[in-house]
């Protein structure tokens, strides 16, 4: 019986990779969300780098997204590996998965761009990642690997989840022209785990937090916060 505490702010999509894969496996774990900028003295106290996720496992802490899944992995030899079986495909979605770990810091960059016209070149080196990813899904599904579920998926499943709420703000064309990508996307909405990964009212979170930035993508999330309270 594993003893697992999932650690980490309310919207940290790294953090999701990690859910997901627990709620693949089968595997309950408490979920403790701190706010990171006024972090508890416990939490410092465990996490080396102050940052999240940290999983927790008895009295022990494991922190860094990578090494948490690997743990996981190690920890449940035999439950629904999340690797390919073949050394040479298990490296390829190690790769993609750093891959996705890349667009998030992209994603970032596009939503706290400062002004249009940063905004705009953000959003095209980010459209431009996906249509990398557009290559090595065209032929395969429904998901990176084929039918087999696995740990890139969950690393891709966080990053479809905040183009949800940038669709709320407008046509960013960032899956243009990229079926296979689009796809996936909604492939990856549908399983269980995904869903579960998040707390009920994610999109709204996110979309106020969006409105706080300061950012291009803040006075379009702010305008569309105050439609919305003006039709409640």
């Amino acid at each position: 019986m594993h003893d697992f505490e999932l650690i980490s702010n309310i919207l940290c999509p790294y953090t999701q990779r990690a859910a997901i894969q627990l709620a693949e496996k089968g595997l309950e774990a408490r979920r403790t969300y701190i706010d990171l900028a006024k972090k508890p003295d416990w939490f410092i106290q465990l996490s080396p780098l102050g940052k999240v996720p940290l999983l927790r496992v008895g009295d022990t802490a494991v922190f860094e997204t990578t090494v948490i899944c690997e743990y996981i992995e190690e920890a449940t030899v035999g439950q629904a590996p999340m690797w390919p079986d073949h050394a040479l495909d298990r490296a390829r979605h190690r790769a993609w998965a750093e891959f996705a770990s890349t667009v998030i810091a992209d994603v970032f960059g596009f939503y706290m761009a400062p002004d249009e016209a940063t905004f705009e070149r953000k959003r095209s080196e980010l459209a431009g990642r996906f249509a990398r990813l557009e290559s090595q899904l065209a032929g395969a599904g429904p998901y990176f690997g084929g039918k087999r579920f696995g740990l890139v998926d969950a690393a891709f499943a966080p990053i479809f989840r905040l183009l949800e709420t940038f669709d709320q703000l407008g046509d960013f064309r960032l899956l243009h022209g990229l079926p296979a990508t689009a796809a996936y996307r909604r492939n990856l909405a549908e399983r269980p785990s995904v869903r579960t990964a998040v707390v009920p009212d994610y999109g709204q979170v996110f979309t106020r937090y969006l409105a706080g930035r300061g950012s291009h993508m803040a006075r379009l999330a702010a305008a569309a916060a105050d439609t919305t309270s003006v039709e409640a």
